[in-house]
C-alpha cells in the first residue's frame, strides 16, 4: 500500500489506512505491506516511540485477524530494557502471532534516536520464505547477500525521498537481480512533517529484475503474485549465487 502518512497523529493514520487495507483484501492481496512508520511519519521527536506491542503493532495484529491476512509496517518500539526506540518492522500473522525485525541502519540522525538492530529475520508467509528490510537498509548488499540462500522475497517498507528516487528504484532491482529473489518496496508518498518530499515509486520486482508492478506519486494499491518456484527456477537457470566468495 502506497500511502501518504499523517504527521505524528496515530489516531489520524489508523483511521486513513483500515479501509485501504480493507481494499487491497478486497483486491486479493493475502499480505499487505505498510511504508516505514506508517503511524508517525519519520519522526524522531524525543518520546514518539512506543512501547513493544503498543498501539501500531496493534492495528497491523486486529487487521490482520479481522482479514485474515499479514499485514506489516514499521514503528518506533522501545523493548523493556532500551531507553531509544528501535526503528521495528512488524509482521502480524492472520493466526494473532507477530514477528520483528529491527532495522540494522539507521540514516544519518536518526543513529542519534534510534537504535540499530542486531541481524536479520526469515518468517514463513504462506509457503514463501520472507526476510525484510527497512529503508537505508537497501543500500547495504551485504545483508541482502547474507539472507539471500533462505530467502524468496525482501521486504522494504520506506520514508525514501524524493530527491533520490532514482537511487530507489536503481537499488530496488539492483538487490532483486543480484539475489534472484522477490523485492517488494513500499514507499510513502506527500510530504513530511519536516518538509521531505516523497514519491512513492513502489514497486515489485522479480527475481530475474523485472517490474511486475510499479507505483507513481499518489496513494495507492500495487498488486502482484509471488511465487517461490519462480524464485527456485531463476536460482536453477543461473546458479550464480554458489559462486559468492566471502
Amino acid at each position: 500500500m502506497q500511502h501518504d502518512i499523517v504527521w505524528e497523529d496515530r489516531a489520524a493514520n489508523y483511521d486513513r489506512l483500515a479501509p485501504q487495507v480493507a481494499r487491497a483484501v478486497g483486491a486479493g492481496a493475502e499480505l499487505v505491506l505498510l511504508t516505514e512508520t506508517f503511524s508517525t511519519g519519520f519522526s524522531m521527536t524525543p518520546g514518539i516511540s512506543e512501547p513493544e506491542g503498543g498501539p501500531s503493532a496493534r492495528f497491523l495484529a486486529a487487521q490482520a485477524a479481522e482479514h485474515g491476512v499479514w499485514v506489516a509496517g514499521t514503528c518506533p518500539e522501545v523493548d523493556a530494557g532500551g531507553e531509544l526506540p528501535f526503528n521495528t518492522f512488524v509482521l502480524a500473522g492472520p493466526d494473532g502471532g507477530t514477528h520483528r525485525y529491527r532495522k540494522l541502519h539507521p540514516f544519518a540522525t536518526e543513529r542519534e534516536r534510534f537504535r540499530s538492530g542486531t541481524g536479520p529475520v526469515t518468517v514463513e508467509v504462506g509457503g514463501l520464505r520472507v526476510t525484510p528490510f527497512i529503508c537505508y537498509d537497501l543500500r547495504f548488499a551485504n545483508v541482502f547477500w547474507d539472507a539471500a540462500p533462505d530467502t524468496d522475497v525482501y521486504l522494504v517498507p520506506a520514508n525514501w525521498p524524493a530527491a533520490r528516487r532514482h537511487h530507489w528504484q536503481t537499488l530496488l532491482r539492483a538487490r532483486a537481480i543480484e539475489n534472484q529473489a522477490y523485492v517488494v518496496g513500499c514507499n510513502r508518498v506527500g510530504t513530511a512533517g519536516d518538509g521531505v518530499e516523497h514519491a512513492g515509486d513502489s514497486c515489485v520486482v522479480s527475481p530475474s529484475g523485472e517490474p511486475l508492478a510499479t507505483a507513481a506519486g499518489v496513494e495507492t494499491i500495487v498488486l502482484a503474485d509471488v511465487d517461490a518456484a519462480e524464485v527456485a527456477a531463476t536460482r536453477e537457470r543461473f546458479p550464480f549465487l554458489a559462486d559468492r566468495r566471502r
